[in-house]
Order: structure tokens, then C-alpha cells, then sequence
């Protein structure tokens, strides 16, 4: 383990099949308006990626709310989900081409809202820059725990091909036994493989 340091530009500005994976064991952190700082390490993430994946919401096109969607990588874009629970993703990859990586899980705090919530994330900070913003950021530490991957939570909406894509990392931590273990290489080499056979199709 090593010296915290937040995470810059050249990690958010890569395809959210490489990035989201990587967030598993780095720490989200959020400065309280008193100042505080709270820390909770990332253990589980989804890749949402491109107007394409039915899942995401880019799948409609560039719209108000999903205009931060758009942006370079390295903002939080945060949203509030069934008018309850504010969700929290990191934008990756580069400007004009949506995709973001949602971050499930942290420290404690196993689902999405309860994350936000207790560490005081809403819609005001929708569009900050995770690698410049006083109030919000991601920071590495050298941690790389294994993780298992599955299909992504709560997108009933999506088509088939897309509701089936196991674009959900979680820590090996985190999960019941049984699984398959896979390091980071292989479970990108099989997003990777997943996708590619998509475009294929829809090219014919």
C-alpha cells in the first residue's frame, strides 16, 4: 500500500471497460461542508457505455439531463433514480462519446443510495471535476483486490443482449463463494470480446 493520490485525468479518459474495473479498491472521498473528510473504498461498479448500450441512459441521445454524459472524463455525473436515491458515476473516456462507470458499493455501504447518502452526495455536485474539486474526488492507493463480474443491477428495460452483459465488477470480498474469480485482464479481454461481437451484428 502506498502514500493516497488522487486520481487524474489519464485514468478517467480511457474506456470505461478498462476504467471500471480498475475503480474496484481505489477510495471515493468527500469533503463535508464542516470539513470533514470521509473515505470509502470502492468495491463494486457498473460500465455503462455508449448510446448503444440500452442500458445507459445515452441510449435516448444527448438530453439536459444527461448532458454531463457527454463530457470528458474526470466528472462525477450524478442523478437522482426513481426520485429517491441520488446515484453517483464517474464519466470516462472522451468528450462526445457517453459512458460512465456507476459506483455500486464503498466502504460499509452496499448499495448505490445508501452510498450517496451517507456521505452527503447529491445533484449539486453533478458535473464536478473528480480531479480538481475541493469536495469530491477518487484517490489510489495501490490496492488492486480480485473481483468477479456479473450482470448489471436494476436495467429490466434494457434489450436482452445488453440486460445479459456481465458489465458489473465486484470485489471478491464482497460476494458469496461459488464464483469465478477473474483478474483484471481477463474480465476486460471478455468485455472487450461481448462488445466487439455486438458491432459485428449490428454492421451485418
Amino acid at each position: 500500500m502506498t502514500s493516497p493520490k488522487r486520481l487524474t485525468s489519464d485514468f478517467y479518459t480511457r474506456d470505461v471497460l478498462t476504467v471500471a474495473p480498475e475503480l474496484i479498491g481505489k477510495i471515493l472521498v468527500r469533503r463535508l461542508p464542516t470539513g470533514e473528510e470521509m473515505r470509502c473504498r470502492i468495491t463494486e461498479t457498473e460500465a455503462y457505455r455508449g448510446e448503444e448500450d440500452t442500458g445507459c441512459h445515452a441510449k435516448a441521445g444527448k438530453t439536459k439531463r444527461t448532458e454531463t454524459l457527454y463530457k470528458k472524463g474526470g466528472c462525477a455525473y450524478i442523478y437522482l433514480c426513481y426520485g429517491v436515491h441520488h446515484l453517483i458515476n464517474a464519466v470516462t473516456g472522451a468528450k462526445e462519446q457517453p459512458q460512465a462507470a456507476l459506483i455500486r458499493a464503498a466502504g460499509e455501504f452496499n448499495g448505490p443510495g445508501k452510498l450517496t447518502k451517507a456521505m452527503g452526495i447529491t445533484k449539486e455536485l453533478n458535473g464536478a471535476d473528480l480531479t480538481t474539486s475541493e469536495e469530491i474526488w477518487i484517490e489510489d492507493d495501490g490496492v488492486k483486490p480480485e473481483y468477479v463480474t456479473g450482470k448489471r443491477i436494476g436495467i429490466d428495460y434494457a434489450d436482452d443482449y445488453y440486460r445479459n452483459i456481465e458489465w458489473r465488477f465486484t470485489a471478491l470480498s464482497e460476494i458469496k463463494p461459488k464464483k469465478t474469480v477473474k483478474n483484471s485482464k481477463q474480465a476486460t479481454k471478455q468485455a472487450t470480446k461481448q462488445t466487439t461481437k455486438q458491432t459485428t451484428k449490428q454492421a451485418q
